[in-house]
Order: structure tokens, then C-alpha cells, then sequence
């Protein structure tokens, strides 16, 4: 069975075709989208919220991100008391 629906690659592959045309833009800061991936990103995000059958984005990213924030705090706090 298949990751993901006609209706998610069709949002990927419209974010895709902005992209190329440079006339992609970011949702909060409105910049344009210079990166496939990013573009990728975008369109599987709309594709997410128009409902389309998409896998739901993987916590193992959010959660590496929060622990890596948490170890340069901890290790700039000890070197400090230094």
C-alpha cells in the first residue's frame, strides 16, 4: 500500500514547479524558497492539512532537536562555574 495519496504529490509536485519558478515563499517570514527539500517540506504540509493521506511527521526529529538544544545549555552552564 502506498505512502501517500494523488492528492499529496500533486501538493508536492505544485510546490515543486514554484520553487523552479522562484515564486515559492515561506509561510511566516514570506521569503522565497530556494531549497528542494524545503519545497518538499511545503508541499507534504499542505497536503497535511487539506486532509490528504500522508504520513504524520516523525517525532524522533522534533525530539533530537529539543535534546540537542538542552546539551549546549547544560554544557555552557558547567563552564561557566569554571
Amino acid at each position: 500500500m502506498a505512502k501517500y495519496g494523488k492528492k499529496a504529490s500533486r501538493k508536492v509536485e505544485r510546490a515543486m514547479h514554484e520553487e523552479k519558478r522562484g515564486t515559492l515563499k515561506s509561510g511566516r517570514s514570506g521569503k522565497k524558497v530556494t531549497s528542494r527539500k524545503q519545497a518538499i517540506a511545503i508541499g507534504l504540509s499542505e497536503a497535511r492539512k487539506a486532509g490528504a493521506k500522508v504520513p504524520s511527521r516523525g517525532t524522533s526529529k522534533r525530539a533530537s532537536s529539543s535534546k540537542s538544544k538542552s546539551k549546549t545549555s547544560r554544557s555552557s552552564r558547567t563552564s561557566r562555574k569554571k
